[in-house]
């Protein structure tokens, strides 16, 4: 399974862990969490959107489905994320690496497949806090991709940095 994908570390953002601890040598390590609001309606909004690529397809990804494929994220599925940048379409096939869907902690993580401009894994995580606060951590772990794309990595890095505001409205906004 792992020989479609672009990278060596797969599982590597552990997406069903609330702390992130150890990072594998070799990658751009992010990690950042924001509030997305308080209460039952938010938690359900948020949680609901992430496990079915609300996340991306808010943010101005379209996520390609095969025949008779499901829009919720699973283990193991495979997905192509298109971008429109301009009158291009760029295309991003992924593996879903692992999901969690618990009373107060849910989310995916998806690893890059060859043809993948980057090299690496990211995470998508909604949990709920004790006092109600409902946050959505990003997780990713990023090195230049294979091919003339090591060449745009300081591009696509600050596209990165552009998505994560993306992501972050995506589920505030609902």
């Amino acid at each position: 399974m792992t020989e479609y994908l672009s990278y060596d570390a797969p599982g590597a953002t552990r997406v069903g862990e609330l702390t992130w601890a150890s990072t594998p040598t070799g990658y751009r390590r992010y990690e950042g969490s924001s509030l997305l609001g308080h209460g039952q309606e938010v938690w359900d909004r948020a949680s609901s959107a992430v496990l079915m690529w609300g996340v991306k397809t808010r943010s101005g990804f379209d996520v390609s489905l095969g025949p008779d494929s499901e829009l919720r994220v699973a283990p193991g599925q495979d997905r192509v994320l298109v971008a429109r940048l301009g009158p291009w379409l760029l295309r991003e096939p992924v593996r879903v690496m692992g999901v969690i869907d618990e009373a107060d902690h849910c989310g995916f993580a998806y690893g890059t497949r060859k043809g993948h401009p980057v090299s690496g894994e990211e995470a998508f995580i909604v949990h709920r806090a004790p006092d109600g606060g409902v946050w959505l951590t990003l997780r990713s772990l990023t090195r230049p991709g294979e091919g003339w794309w090591r060449i745009v990595f300081p591009l696509t890095l600050l596209a990165q940095y552009g998505y994560r505001t993306r992501y972050r409205r995506a589920l505030r906004a609902g």
